[in-house]
């Protein structure tokens, strides 16, 4: 079987996902084009040796609907024989496009591709497509639909997780990404990004708050509890799927939870013949990719499965992994996957995670990828895994090894 192999990752800054945000005046097709011309400049690349641009994003409405991935290509200086491929897999899009990209090269379906996402939250609000999953009674009832943060919340009150754990470790998170940032680790995937007349608007991730500590975070009142315990009463909801919990322990608040930013990503993948023909060096192969279907009620547990299910099918085990990165979407999703998995926090979001930096839905899945490339190769490490829990209950991972 062909190999694929990782070229090249870019992102964005993240933006805070507001009209006071930084990137809130760029569309989602400029800001995608942007990134895509990143890719084509910092390779010189021909991109007639393209064969398709595989774009994640999860609210494909207004000006994020219409196979965004096209229209993002010819905003670019793309050529425009370039296809473009949307694609939704909630929070693990971005993700899934380059996992897409890399089973295609597998297969021999061409011998490169461009892959990522994007997510302008400030912009297109998350729910503004009217998701059937949350909204059609006829499925919500039959799988006991919660929103996410009631999800989080059960996982902290299934497997013992105190609002202290959660406080902390999104302390770590704000204190990694610091210091990530102080020593430029992120400068090799990051670009700058710059308006219609050429001025930069954002060289930094904007959302970060490197002073939180745990007096701050205390002082947060918990985001899900009125909704879960008053109107419309969604811990009843849970509870009916697993009375044994018998009350729901809410900890999650908007300091332990991702943060609502704007932000794109991109990963360059290509086979051997691709590097050798127009002279890139490969960085790392994609070893593995993984998906999986979990309880939609709960919802964020993905990790955990995935994480088994990728393990088991290449014949690995979870020592072989160097490096993690496990998106931060809320704080008991990450201490549940060192939960049961009793990992090292130190090789897990070693430079800090969606919780400080936020998790621009579409985009985060290939950010994570390029930042675990980047770590890797810092700490001179070889294998590292990538991992997201996925709304409506899924999980997605991916395995990276350094060439």
């Amino acid at each position: 079987m062909t190999e694929a192999y990782i070229y090249d990752a870019v992102r964005s800054p993240r933006g805070k996902g507001r009209k006071d945000g930084a990137l809130h005046e760029l569309t989602s097709v400029n800001l995608s084009a942007q990134i895509l011309n990143a890719v084509k400049e910092r390779n010189n690349l021909d991109t007639k040796s393209i064969e398709d641009v595989i774009w994640g994003n999860v609210t494909q409405v207004g000006e994020q609907g219409g196979c965004l991935a096209r229209t993002a290509v010819l905003a670019s200086d793309f050529d425009q024989q370039v296809p473009g491929l949307a694609i939704n897999r909630f929070c693990a899009s971005g993700m899934e496009a380059v996992n897409l990209a890399a089973n295609q090269i597998r297969g021999g379906a061409g011998m490169a591709y461009v892959a990522g996402g994007v997510e302008m939250m400030g912009r297109v609000p998350m729910g503004s497509d009217g998701a059937a999953i949350a909204v059609d009674p006829t499925v919500a009832m039959k799988t006991y639909f919660v929103p996410q943060g009631i999800s989080a919340d059960i996982i902290a009150t299934e497997y013992g997780f105190t609002r202290d754990q959660a406080d902390a470790l999104a302390v770590e998170s704000q204190r990694r990404a610091a210091q990530s940032w102080a020593e430029n680790r992120f400068a090799k995937s990051i670009i700058t990004i710059k308006d219609q007349n050429g001025l930069t608007i954002l060289d930094h991730d904007e959302y970060m708050r490197p002073g939180t500590d745990m007096q701050a975070l205390g002082a947060l009142n918990a985001s899900f509890q009125a909704m879960g315990e008053v109107m419309p009463g969604f811990d009843n909801v849970a509870m009916m799927k697993y009375p044994h919990l018998e009350k729901i322990n809410h900890i999650h608040h908007a300091g332990n939870s991702s943060g609502i930013v704007d932000g794109s990503a991109a990963v360059l993948i290509g086979n051997k013949e691709f590097g050798e023909k127009y002279g890139l060096k490969p960085r790392a192969r994609i070893r593995a990719t993984a998906k999986i279907g979990t309880d939609p009620t709960i919802m964020l547990t993905g990790p955990v499965p995935v994480t088994e299910k990728i393990l088991k099918d290449h014949g690995m085990d979870i020592s072989d992994i160097n490096l993690f990165e496990v998106n931060e979407a809320f704080a008991a999703v990450v201490l549940r996957f060192m939960q049961r998995f009793e990992v090292d926090p130190a090789i897990v979001n070693a430079g800090g995670g969606s919780i400080a930096m936020g998790h621009p839905l579409g985009a985060t899945g290939a950010m994570i990828i390029g930042t675990l490339l980047d770590e890797l190769e810092r700490q001179d490490k070889e294998v590292g895994l990538a991992t997201l829990c996925i709304a409506s209950g899924m999980g997605a991972a991916t395995i990276i090894e350094r060439v």
